[in-house]
């Protein structure tokens, strides 16, 4: 080769590193076109072909069987036409977690359902099951089933299941338990064994099960993964009936809910559903997201593994679960935040495996390609050793929201609170990592003195409830120290509270300020810190957690705006009276959902692509908050009004 000569080109890129032209061809469906299932202990997602790209068993967060959505070579089951990619439509059963694909064929339509099986509760002896919340009616029963059915003329259905286990590294061996073509069992080098079980017959090609039927009008076929103790359906009758058993069962899980009467009410039963579905039911911890490494920049190595019970989100989830009412939901929640404490002498860190492991070692998978690219793909987060000052008031600020639902204080959760609030009082004067985990040099983040101040403040209204009144006295003291440390510190010279002590950068998390009640919301320093991160951290109206350029966070490369974020500018404008602001900002918003109403952690502005991990707890949680301060918003406008007609129309009898 001549040494002058041209090497390839590389795509024009945009400032997310995204490809301007078209050219360039990906076999990684975007993430937002995934649908999400879920049985409370396992997740999986489908990808609009049919195909199922992540599923770990026997947990969220063990290694996966299927994991195609983090290399095409990891794993994946698809149960659809073949020869189709591209389904006619994609819905949930209403209320449901069950996904329902419509296929137009060409010659006909066929209707496949999907779900992760929930049953009712058969364990009788607490010692065997890994449940240590109370029981409910309802569990896990550890199948996936996937139903098909022929509507219209003929269609030719493919099954096919190829695990590949251990995240990609160790294919499946597959052998037949009771011989014939309707069931295989698959092993890993662990013990785990999965099975495959259907009424269509199929064959073993190395480690690919595979199966062709052609359907007719009328016809239907089911197939069935399971791994647990519970035997499998042997009929499509049978599979069918589980199918409408786990519809039932969410819907009259939502039926507990209170859901305002508004367009918005679809986007409220989501976001609850996915938040059940990210919930670990055998311990009540909810995961921040159901997957690991989706990237939060294109072909970046902003790539973390987000299947672990953040403390920070127990607030977040406290406010929403309580809003709409799932109080069960919201005490399984705080007694897993609440025994981890106990457990660790009050000493928490700020994020525990679902199952309360403390130990998330971060290690890198560099034999798995990563989505679209996107390396490295990590499993673990070395986040668990980092010092963040916000953990103790986020713990406070639940026990406060948790006590004023029962209008009691026992004293298993006062000395919760106590050991947090000593803890705050003890540390708050040092710097952390801040709200973002950055792995840059600690900071006085003004975002964890905040949550501090509310360790503190919260602290020392439940010593008034128990009538303690001389640590109220103290614990106020030191709540109006830290406040005014805040206030002399964190200011900028326009009366802007900024991301950390001695910077002028702004930081998305103070929007929480309102909402927490650090200062009123018409307070002038509040409204001036709203409206500049709405009108300068922000690309076409979604806002940014901060600027990389002023912030220190460790790593390379730009990131797209956060939603949660957003959701959070929402209900902060509502907080400070730009109700119409708040609105239209919310309207936009949830414009940017997937077309199955879910949220990754982010979007991108100018494509309106999600990136980052998926669904994502954080968001939704957010966009519970955010759509009930505009509605309820409204309802006061609405309320206000017609109190006025009323007192100039005359009564008609």
């Amino acid at each position: 080769m001549v040494d002058d000569e041209p090497g390839p080109v590389e795509p024009e890129r945009d400032y997310m590193g995204l490809v301007r032209s078209t050219g360039e061809f990906s076999a990684y469906p975007p993430i937002a076109d995934y649908g999400f299932l879920s049985d409370c202990e396992v997740t999986a997602l489908v990808a609009p072909s049919g195909a199922i790209e992540w599923m770990c068993v026997p947990r969220m967060d063990c290694p996966s069987v299927f994991g195609a959505i983090l290399d095409r070579r990891a794993g994946s089951f698809r149960f659809g036409p073949e020869n189709v990619d591209v389904p006619a439509d994609r819905r949930y059963l209403p209320g449901t977690m069950v996904l329902e694909t419509s296929w137009d064929c060409g010659e006909g339509w066929i209707v496949v359902r999907d779900c992760l099986v929930m049953g009712p509760w058969r364990h009788e002896h607490p010692g065997r099951t890994t449940h240590i919340r109370p029981p409910t009616d309802y569990d896990a029963e550890h199948t996936l089933i996937r139903t098909v059915r022929c509507v219209q003329g003929s269609v030719q259905l493919a099954l096919d299941c190829e695990p590949v286990f251990g995240y990609g590294m160790d294919r499946a061996r597959w052998h037949r338990p009771e011989g014939g073509y309707h069931q295989a069992a698959a092993h890993d080098d662990g013990g785990l064994e999965i099975t495959l079980t259907s009424d269509i017959r199929f064959g073993i090609e190395g480690s690919n099960a595979r199966g062709r039927t052609l359907l007719r009008e009328g016809d239907t076929r089911f197939c069935a993964l399971s791994w647990g103790s519970r035997t499998p359906p042997k009929t499509y009758k049978e599979a069918d009936k589980r199918v409408m058993w786990t519809a039932h069962h969410w819907q009259h899980w939502l039926a507990r809910g209170h859901f305002p009467d508004h367009r918005w009410r679809s986007h409220l039963t989501r976001s609850a559903l996915t938040l059940k579905g990210l919930s670990f039911a055998p311990t009540g911890a909810i995961a921040a997201a159901a997957t690991t490494s989706l990237p939060e920049t294109p072909r970046g190595e902003r790539n973390w593994d987000y299947r672990y019970s953040w403390i920070r989100d127990a607030t977040f989830a406290l406010w929403g679960l309580y809003t709409l009412g799932f109080d069960w939901e919201a005490n399984d929640y705080f007694a897993f935040v609440a025994d981890l404490a106990e457990r660790d002498g009050g000493d928490l860190q700020i994020v525990y495996g679902i199952d309360g492991t403390a130990d998330l070692t971060e290690r890198v998978l560099d034999h798995l390609q990563g989505y679209q690219d996107a390396r490295p793909v990590r499993i673990g987060n070395a986040a668990y050793q980092q010092r963040q000052n916000d953990v103790w008031g986020t713990v406070l600020e639940s026990v406060y929201l948790h006590t004023r639902s029962r209008d009691r204080l026992d004293e298993r959760v006062w000395q919760v609170a106590r050991q947090q609030v000593e803890h705050a009082l003890e540390h708050w004067r040092e710097p952390d990592r801040g709200i973002w985990e950055i792995r840059g040099e600690p900071k006085h983040f003004t975002s964890s003195k905040v949550m501090c101040w509310v360790a503190a403040d919260r602290g020392a209204r439940l010593a008034r409830l128990r009538d303690e009144h001389d640590t109220a006295r103290l614990w106020q003291k030191a709540a109006n120290e830290i406040h005014e440390d805040i206030c002399a510190n964190a200011l900028d010279d326009r009366g802007v509270f900024c991301q950390h002590y001695g910077t002028t950068a702004l930081d998305a998390s103070l929007l929480l300020m309102p909402l927490l009640r650090f200062l009123p919301p018409e307070d002038p320093r509040i409204r001036a810190t709203v409206l500049a991160i709405a009108d300068e951290l922000t690309r076409d109206g979604l806002v940014l957690r901060y600027r990389v350029t002023e912030t220190d966070d460790g790593l390379p490369g730009e990131e797209g705006t956060f939603t949660i974020c957003t959701f959070w500018l929402v209900s902060a404008l509502a907080e400070i009276g730009e109700q119409r602001r708040a609105r239209d900002l919310c309207d936009k918003v949830l414009s940017y959902a997937s077309p199955l109403l879910l949220y990754a952690e982010e979007i991108d502005p100018r494509s309106g692509r999600h990136l980052g991990n998926f669904p994502q707890a954080f968001t939704h949680l957010a966009l519970i908050n955010a759509v009930m301060h505009v509605i309820r918003d409204e309802q006061e406008a609405r309320r206000q009004l017609l109190a006025g007609e009323a007192a100039v129309i005359p009564w008609q009898s």
